[in-house]
């Protein structure tokens, strides 16, 4: 395909706001894509150039891109800038500026297209900049301007498609059946196996066959299953019946894999697993590569006794000294990418090891977590110091379940996880498999609800000097659309004020985006890309005829920044409306 065909795809996409027709506008793409371009075509797609988890970057901000579109169509940069300013778009600047004769139009494929972007995201060393603006100006001058619209939006991540995952897997479903009925059967795929491009190119190739096919594999990250939420004790015992309780941390979930690079041949099985580069990975919430970030993990993980190996846990700070947990906030700070040895002695961390996925090529996903604890305790038997094995009780009764409650909260712990004995891990799910347990007042909710930043107010009086005097947050529903919950304007600190303030100067936009549904009287000043992610308390969910989905937050503040979420894990509408009943039970 030719890339210019692919643009204007784009631009149908673009202008439209229906999630329906979005998914059909893809699935006609699907269609006319081969095998051999449909995953790069999905990643462009996308604003990617590969899996998130493999973490390929251009690394190029909006200035540098000024300093392409001047190069490209020789202009002063001072010109691009004001154009820029005016437009608020790179996408639009090249189409202001009189080119007289500099666009060159190849007609490149998307292959080619593919590939020199490629080259240019993952040059690196002395003069890689520079070498970027170059090789980003000349790939602008042999594109059409349409196509040159959408690359020069495509480094900074502002590519203006609005869609997910989850519409691929919509659209790849509506390309061979003309509907969603194939959705679940491609999500069981990717929820094992997070590479949608790969996906794309089995299901293209081989239908439903190659997608049941697909396998848990180490070093590609698994959708990590989530807890719903009970309103008391009662209600726990109730559902659940008799069941594993754990303390609930507030770290940083991880998935950690393994595979130490040699064969492993299950007996009785032809099939050789293995025969791979030895890796360790380290993956966040939200898919991440955190491995870098985590030497003192990885090196645990690496004297485990097994061959291949992924398992599931949280990774809490905690004070040296005094052994006490460290909030979020501070075990947060690991997450970095420099300074990354000296912080290990200042702020050392566990990982609280409560689940196994996989072990020495077999995967576990669909056995019993009773079963899977067992072997889990095998595994973690002489498991180094940095790698702990999370505590576990089985309960039956409301008293010994209040109890682990209140011990747990003592020791400065978020409360307490329930897990069913009998059911199989279900990455990528929201069930009741586990339950999560945090209520500690009476008078707040049952739990904590995770929001995106949207935009904020101009402040006024004191908070005019921070520039920021409210924020507005909402929740996503299933097609997509994001709607406001509550605008926060007290309870945060002033270096909170701050931080919010300079975090969402970051992702600001020009205009709303279109998956937003926001009553016209709660239009903030400034728009934000939804990339922020909050931790939000509330005393209680009320009706609203003003916020979007007809429920908002009374007396919302600030919990706290949580950096490793992104819009698939935050609170969703069926969430919400979940917890706003569970008020009245």
């Amino acid at each position: 395909m030719k890339f210019k065909r692919l643009a204007e795809y784009f631009e149908k996409i673009e202008k439209t706001a229906s999630r329906l027709e979005m998914t059909e506008i893809l699935a006609e793409l699907f269609k006319e894509a081969s095998v051999n371009e449909i995953d790069e075509i999905i990643y462009l797609s996308l604003g990617k150039l590969r899996p998130k988890y493999e973490g390929v970057e251009f690394n190029m901000a909006e200035k540098m891109m000024l300093r392409v579109a001047s190069t490209a169509y020789e202009v002063d940069l001072n010109k691009a800038r004001e154009i820029f300013k005016k437009k608020g778009d790179l996408g639009e600047i090249l189409e202001e500026i009189e080119n007289k004769g500099k666009v060159l139009d190849k007609n490149l494929s998307v292959a080619e297209v593919y590939k020199r972007l490629m080259d240019i995201a993952v040059d690196e060393g002395q003069g890689s900049q520079e070498r970027k603006i170059q090789n980003m100006a000349v790939l602008i001058r042999d594109l059409d301007q349409l196509s040159a619209r959408y690359i020069m939006r495509f480094p900074v991540n502002k590519l203006r498609l609005g869609f997910s995952d989850m519409t691929v897997l919509d659209a790849l479903s509506w390309m061979k059946k003309g509907d969603k009925s194939l959705r679940k059967d491609l999500e069981r795929a990717f929820n094992v196996s997070v590479d949608i491009g790969k996906i794309a190119v089995i299901f293209k190739e081989k239908g439903l066959q190659g997608i049941a096919a697909v396998k848990v594999e180490p070093g590609v990250p698994i959708r990590m299953a989530m807890a719903e939420r009970l309103p008391n004790a009662e209600k726990m015992i109730e559902k659940l019946d008799v069941f594993a309780v754990e303390p609930k941390y507030d770290g940083l979930r991880v998935q950690i894999h393994l595979n130490k690079g040699k064969y492993v041949q299950l007996a009785g099985q032809e099939e050789i697993f293995g025969k791979a580069k030895k890796l360790v990975r380290i993956f966040s919430r939200n898919l991440d590569n955190m491995t870098d970030m985590f030497p003192d993990i990885a090196e645990a993980v690496e004297k485990l006794k097994a061959r291949t190996i992924i398992l599931d846990g949280e990774a809490v700070g905690y004070d040296a000294k005094t052994g006490k947990w460290l909030t979020f906030q501070e075990t947060i700070q690991r997450k970095r990418k420099h300074g990354v040895k000296s912080k290990i002695k200042e702020l050392p961390v566990k990982v609280m090891v409560y689940d196994i996925l996989y072990i020495n090529g077999q995967t576990l996903l669909t056995k019993p977590f009773r079963e899977r604890r067992k072997i889990l305790e095998g595994v973690m038997a002489k498991a180094d110091g940095n790698l702990v094995l999370a505590r576990q009780e089985i309960v039956s009764d409301v008293k010994d379940l209040r109890k682990l409650l209140k011990q747990y909260l003592r020791e400065g712990l978020e409360g307490v996880m329930c897990k069913k004995l009998t059911t199989e891990y279900q990455a990528g799910s929201r069930n009741f498999n586990w339950v999560k347990f945090k209520k500690t007042n009476e008078s707040e909710l049952v739990d904590t609800i995770d929001c995106v930043v949207m935009g904020y107010y101009a402040g006024k009086g004191r908070r005019s000097g921070f520039g920021i005097g409210a924020f507005l947050v909402g929740v996503r529903d299933k097609e997509g659309k994001i709607g406001s919950v509550a605008k926060i304007g007290t309870g945060l600190s002033d270096e909170q004020w701050k931080e919010i303030k300079r975090r969402a100067d970051k992702v600001k936009i020009e205009e709303k985006d279109k998956r937003y549904v926001v009553d016209k009287n709660l239009e903030p000043d400034v728009w934000v890309k939804p990339e922020i992610a909050v931790e939000v308390m509330a005393d209680e969910i009320t009706r609203s005829p003003i916020h979007a989905f007809g429920l908002a937050l009374r007396f919302p503040r600030l919990v706290e920044f949580r950096d490793d979420k992104d819009l698939e894990q935050i609170t969703n509408r069926k969430e919400l409306e979940k917890i706003f009943k569970m008020q009245r039970s």
